[in-house]
């Protein structure tokens, strides 16, 4: 976001921990998926790395000085970057999605338009699709919990892990002494 009296329309926070070899091309492709997309703010919150992430990020905030870097000093959990890159948002409208750019991102802005108009708590990106396939171990566990997910919510959830989702800062927040700091997040904020 180049004009700091801009509210972006939507926040994106991007946890990652030790993403070396991802991490720049992950920047540029956010940046070119989402150009004419209205204003946003591109978080990104180093949950920690070790491997050289950090140094890589300082280098893009250089080239880029609209991007936005948070830090952990220890690898504290996927859940716990995401509570940081949320809590320093600054807009109502919160999308998350994964360092190593597994989901299709291009969909984000469709994501945020569906929030807006249905004034969605939150929207889930579920990964569906022929080429989406989970070992039978995950699979039978991942059946039973998206079952009860629905039920719970009172609706379908088709995939109540994804990392691709858009959600109200001040709803995620009332929640945030429950939300772990694990990769359960996800799950754990798709009940709540």
């Amino acid at each position: 976001m180049e004009d700091s009296n801009i509210v972006p329309q939507f926040s994106l926070v991007v946890p990652c921990y030790n993403e070396v070899n991802a991490i720049e091309s992950t920047v540029t492709e956010l940046r070119q998926k989402l150009a004419g997309s209205g204003p946003y703010e591109l978080i990104f919150v180093d949950d920690g790395s070790d491997d050289g992430t950090h140094e890589i990020l300082e280098r893009i905030v250089r080239e880029d000085p609209d991007l936005i870097v948070l830090t952990h000093p220890r690898n504290r959990g996927y859940g716990a970057a995401l509570k940081t890159g949320t809590k320093n948002a600054a807009s109502e409208l919160i999308v998350i999605t994964d360092a190593d750019c597994t989901y299709p991102n291009e969909i984000i802005p469709e994501l945020v338009a569906t929030a807006i108009e249905d004034k969605a708590d939150m929207v889930v990106g579920a990964r569906t699709g022929t080429n989406v396939t989970y070992s039978k171990l995950r699979a039978i566990p991942k059946i039973f919990l998206k079952r009860y997910a629905s039920w719970i919510a009172a609706t379908n959830i088709p995939d109540i892990n994804s990392g691709l989702r858009v959600f109200k800062k001040s709803v995620a927040e009332k929640f945030f002494n429950i939300l772990p700091d694990s990769f359960s997040f996800t799950l754990t904020i798709t009940l709540a």
